[in-house]
């Protein structure tokens, strides 16, 4: 029997939910995948073989250009496949986490994946110099940081996303309180509805939105919203790959005097020489330090 093609739109446990295209019209189905195995992740295009009118089983991925994810020690968890922009919403208030920040464009450098930083609630004028000064660390490594207030200046607001989505498949990502949500809702009105209705169709409860989803903007783009969280960790990734993801440490790369140096205290190291005189600030090299400190924690039985 031929397999069918499909794109993954959200996931639940073990439980996705698959747009495809039968006898010439989009359909939703809801598809499982055989066994236990669940490494299918939002974004996926899949093949997959109809079991029933609505519902399917996933009998293969199709090879994926980028895959975002974050794990610690103990486990792994992809966010989205086949991405090629990730929006980082942060707000003047409450105060946005740093720490968080920087992991989510390391993940973005590591994986292929442009990141933007979206600065919301510029009506909050009080925190808006400082939250300004904070996003400027994240400007003058060459990321884009775009204003907006999603509460005072929706029209604008929404003209941006619509500009920065276009032909792009992004997803959103930033802690709770960012107004995020606000943002989703400007772009897609009816996201609610739509939530409402992968909610049912993956029967996972009335009332969560705890799962990962797509929302088509049109036939080139779509946009891909996250659960809110506060930890973002990095352990699949090796020394190299981290260095590599620090845009300011590439072009010192290659010129420490020690071929296998750790950029820590080793003499002759270019990337320290560059902190000193203010090339590299010092903030992003403790998050290197402890990135790589993390990614060497093995579980201890």
């Amino acid at each position: 029997m031929a397999h069918l093609q499909g794109l993954v739109i959200a996931a639940h446990g073990r439980h996705y939910l698959i747009q495809a295209e039968l006898d010439g019209e989009q359909h939703k189905l809801h598809c499982v995948t055989r066994g236990k195995k669940s490494d299918v992740s939002v974004g996926d295009v899949v093949e997959f073989a109809l079991t029933s009118k609505n519902q399917g089983v996933i009998e293969a991925i199709t090879t994926r250009k980028t895959l975002l994810y974050r794990s610690d020690q103990y486990k792994s968890k992809m966010l989205a496949a086949n991405l090629t922009q990730l929006l980082i919403v942060i707000a003047t208030e409450p105060s946005f986490s740093d720490d968080l920040v920087s992991r989510a464009l390391v993940a973005a450098e590591s994986a292929g994946i442009q990141p933007v930083l979206i600065l919301n609630k510029t009506d909050v004028t009080a925190s808006l110099d400082k939250a300004r000064e904070r996003a400027g660390l994240y400007s003058r490594l060459g990321y884009p940081v775009h204003e907006v207030s999603a509460k005072e200046q929706p029209e604008a607001t929404r003209v941006l996303l619509e500009t920065l989505t276009r032909g792009q498949s992004t997803i959103l990502i930033g802690q709770s309180g960012m107004g995020k949500s606000s943002l989703i809702n400007l772009l897609i009105p009816d996201a609610d509805i739509a939530t409402r209705e992968i909610s049912a169709a993956l029967d996972t409860g009335k009332h969560t939105t705890t799962f990962t989803r797509l929302y088509q903007l049109d036939a080139q783009s779509y946009v891909i919203d996250s659960p809110g969280f506060q930890e973002f960790g990095l352990h699949h990734l090796s020394e190299g790959m981290l260095e590599r993801a620090f845009p300011e440490f590439v072009p010192h790369l290659g010129k420490c005097r020690f071929y296998n140096c750790h950029h820590h205290t080793e003499p002759g190291c270019a990337i320290l020489a560059a902190i000193s005189n203010g090339e590299i600030s010092s903030m992003r090299h403790e998050l290197f330090e402890q990135l790589v400190h993390e990614s060497k924690q093995t579980v201890g039985y």
